[in-house]
């Protein structure tokens, strides 16, 4: 169903492309609205909005927009930090938007539900969450808003039995668009009944009243009311007819009634606005044509009135103000079965007000006021002009309508504030509740092509067409690569290529994939364990990214640092940072680093971190670690995927270490056990888990390496933003959501990034907004924060986490193997 959708959706946008261009030339602004629907925005348009943790509130057209300007009030008055961002599909809807939204941040309009572009636009703008006013549900937005995690939420819904019956035509595609919304807050209990009918399971429904009793832009100050008639050319008259959102075929019956009401009061004046302006000229011929003198709105704008008989309303947005000033108000779309247009605009201004029997889309309302006789119903031209002659003859009965109005709109009130609390209690159960913690809002703080590049390799799956040809390409170049190292690996396996030996015990600690296994607090545990044993070891790190270049370099010597994170990299200087009494050098030839570590710190064992590849050296043991949560990669060899080489070489590993199993999905584990059973049946496997230790301050944690910091359960149920700059930052943002703390937004960075003041000024700020508790960074990011950072005194508090690894199954015969084949080399201890 899908499927059909999108080809339906990319046919009919194909075919209206001939009126697109007609309208660009015809309608003011058509042209912004196309480039901005193909997701061509203003530049600085999304500044405010985009990744910022924004509520999104799409409205479709003016109706919607006149419903959604109280919503927004609200909303800013609910969360005073969170920017707000309002969509619209029309032109005139996006001029009203502008002209009566103020508190929005960004006005812009809706992409075109095609797929990749509408899901593209949301991926871009990352909002918090997505608000369609009314019944505005997309299938590919909301497709791309269930991958990502955004929730979604329906305000002031409404449906008429004609969209019943047509959504009920999509099937499959119903279902999926329903069962995305969290949260269905209706304006009547039949509205909330149609919704149930079609999907929405009844404890997700509310009913919150229409949000249109509270709008106030309408509102106009006698001062304002008067300058409204003077501007419109209507000083002299006895009594103002108005005909608003009036549709072909119902002109005539107004004119009809305007005759019929001159028979009494020769001075009554009417007011006409059609629903499309594009029918004014039809409109105004159609008034001279029943003997009327006629001007229109934007004639005066520019040049004074002759007090004709008949004003066009050809103005978009003022309707609204414009009810203000008439004595009876017809509201259109009502006596041609349109389903007529909503009446709670003249009824914020108290007037009486006649419709005609076709209300079928707003039935409800309508309901309402005609149970209290706050409204007449006509069926054509004579009972029109009938009831408004009527209304104009007796003020006492018109009153009394008044009166009864503005009591139903008194009494209505409240409904965006009730929409704005609903959203608060949904967000907060949705973003606290252990399912979603393990879907954290993140946001890649960092787009370019590089990250694009990135993304798209480490894929399992591509779409489209050209990412499908890249990647055919690279898949080609892997073919060759997977070649070469198979080649080079045979060539040490059979002595082509000399290995090296050092006089020591050398264990290498390595991956088949590329980042993100654990590695680094792997080591520091090993490490620990083997120093405990009582033998004297080293660690040996290539020194990735760091700014020393030569032979040895001396990160730590056990006792004291002797290069800081710049100059050692991030991995090796927080290898050094917590491992007193271990040596610990950077150096790409690890021989080299390994001899030097005998000669000066009698170095007995020696740990290749990342040494797996590292085929120039002979070692003793080769312990291969496997990521439970992202197990063996994308399956793809370099560059078309993550494999450093090709999986069958686990058959090269004395040991098979599974990191992370607490986080692995289920049947992970035992695919990674049966995979290396498959190639190595005579390998060990281990199981471990990466335990968060304690949270340290960061200033706390520049200075002091032996910190205890706060205990883990202090962050249990607070709000805070994940930062990270790591392989695999959903592990982490996973470690923190078990441990309780509220991901309200996760901000992701490169593998590697190093911080800039400005960014972490703008991390701070994002935090702010979104009413963060705290930011939590991990090790390898603090290693790369400016040390500024630390000295500033923020209004929220960053704290780094410190995790160890634990050794669960089979950590007793790690222990014994270790035990045994260190004393065998190098004796007992």
């Amino acid at each position: 169903m899908q499927l059909l959708y999108n080809i339906a959706a990319i046919i009919i946008v194909i075919l209206v492309i001939p009126m697109f261009m007609i309208r660009s030339v015809r309608e003011k602004g058509f042209v912004e609205r196309i480039r901005q629907s193909f997701g061509f925005f203003p530049e600085h348009a999304l500044d405010k909005v985009e990744k910022k943790d924004c509520i999104w509130v799409h409205a479709a057209s003016v109706g919607e927009i006149v419903a959604t300007s109280p919503l927004i009030k609200e909303f800013r008055k609910e969360f005073p930090k969170s920017p707000i961002l309002v969509s619209v599909v029309t032109t005139s809807g996006y001029e009203m938007a502008n002209r009566i939204i103020k508190d929005a941040d960004a006005i812009i309009y809706f992409p075109l539900d095609l797929p990749w572009l509408a899901g593209h636009v949301l991926r871009r703008i990352r909002p918090r969450v997505f608000l369609p006013v009314e019944t505005e549900l997309w299938p590919n937005f909301l497709r791309t808003a269930r991958r990502i995690h955004v929730p979604v939420m329906m305000v002031n819904g409404r449906i008429s039995d004609k969209s019943v019956k047509q959504y009920k035509h999509l099937h499959s595609l119903l279902r999926d668009m329903i069962g995305t919304v969290k949260l269905f807050a209706m304006q009547s209990p039949i509205d909330a009944e149609y919704i149930m009918r079609l999907g929405a399971p009844k404890e997700l429904v509310t009913v919150t009243g229409n949000t249109k009793f509270d709008q106030t832009y309408t509102d106009v100050s006698p001062e304002e009311k008067q300058k409204i008639i003077e501007d419109m050319g209507l000083t002299e008259n006895d009594g103002i007819f108005l005909a608003g959102s009036t549709h072909r075929g119902e002109e005539g019956p107004v004119l009809q009634a305007f005759a019929s009401v001159r028979k009494t009061h020769p001075h009554a004046r009417l007011v006409i606005a059609p629903r499309e302006l594009l029918r004014t000229t039809e409109v105004v011929h159609l008034c001279r044509k029943a003997g009327f003198t006629v001007t229109t709105r934007t004639t005066l704008q520019k040049e004074p009135s002759h007090n004709e008989d008949i004003v066009i309303l050809d103005t978009i947005g003022e309707l609204g103000k414009v009810y203000s000033i008439g004595d009876v108000v017809f509201v259109g779309g009502s006596l041609v079965p349109h389903g007529g247009h909503n009446i709670l605009e003249p009824a914020a201004h108290g007037k009486a007000i006649i419709v005609g029997s076709h209300m079928f889309n707003f039935k409800d309302t309508y309901a309402l006021f005609k149970n209290r006789n706050a409204c007449i119903t006509v069926h054509n031209g004579d009972e029109l002009a009938k009831e408004v002659t009527r209304l104009f003859d007796e003020p006492d009965h018109r009153h009394r309508m008044e009166e009864e109005t503005r009591a139903i709109v008194r009494e209505n009130k409240g409904a965006s504030r009730k929409s704005a609390i609903l959203l608060h209690q949904m967000l907060d159960a949705y973003e606290s509740s252990p399912e979603n913690r393990h879907h954290v809002r993140s946001t890649q703080k960092i787009t370019n092509f590089q990250t694009y590049f990135i993304d798209l390799v480490h894929s399992k799956e591509v779409d489209g067409f050209f990412p499908n040809i890249i990647m055919g390409i690279l898949y080609v170049f892997s073919l060759i690569y997977g070649l070469l190292v198979n080649i080079k690996l045979a060539g040490y396996k059979y002595g082509v290529f000399q290995k090296k030996k050092l006089d020591c015990f050398v264990i290498s600690l390595g991956n088949v994939t590329v980042g993100g296994t654990g590695k680094t607090p792997t080591a520091q545990r090993l490490a620990r364990d083997i120093r405990d044993m009582g033998y004297r070891v080293v660690i040996l790190n290539r020194g990735y990214r760091a700014k020393w270049h030569g032979e040895v370099g001396i990160v730590s010597d056990g006792k004291r640092l002797h290069m800081d994170a710049a100059e050692a990299g991030d991995e090796a200087y927080m290898l050094a940072k917590h491992l007193p009494e271990v040596p610990v050098l950077i150096g790409a030839e690890r021989a080299k680093t390994g001899r030097y570590a005998m000669e000066h710190f009698g170095a007995e064992v020696a740990i290749l971190d990342d040494g797996f590849q590292h085929w120039q050296l002979m070692r003793d043991l080769d312990i291969l670690l496997v990521d439970a949560v992202n197990v063996f990669g994308n399956g793809y060899i370099l560059p078309r995927g993550t494999l450093r080489e090709p999986i069958s070489h686990i058959s090269r590993a004395d040991i098979c270490l599974m990191t992370k199993v607490d986080q692995a999905a289920a049947g992970s584990c035992d695919y990674i056990r049966e995979t290396v059973h498959r190639y190595n049946p005579e390998a060990r496997i281990v199981e471990s888990i990466h335990q968060p230790r304690c949270f340290i301050p960061l200033t706390e944690w520049y200075v002091n390496i032996a910190s205890e910091g706060i205990d883990v359960e202090k962050m249990r149920g607070k709000r805070i933003m994940a930062v990270s700059a790591i392989g695999n930052p959903a592990s982490f943002e996973q470690t923190l959501s078990d441990l309780g703390a509220v991901i309200i937004e996760s901000l992701r960075y490169p593998d590697h990034h190093d911080y800039a003041m400005s960014e972490m000024t703008d991390i701070f700020q994002q935090a702010e907004n979104a009413g963060a508790e705290a930011i939590v960074i991990t090790e390898k990011d603090a290693v790369k924060i400016p040390a500024d950072v630390a000295r500033e005194k923020w209004s929220i508090p960053i704290y780094v986490i410190c995790v160890e690894v634990t050794f669960q199954k089979g950590s007793e015969g790690l222990h014994e193997m270790l035990k045994q084949r260190l004393a065998e080399r190098l004796g007992p201890r």
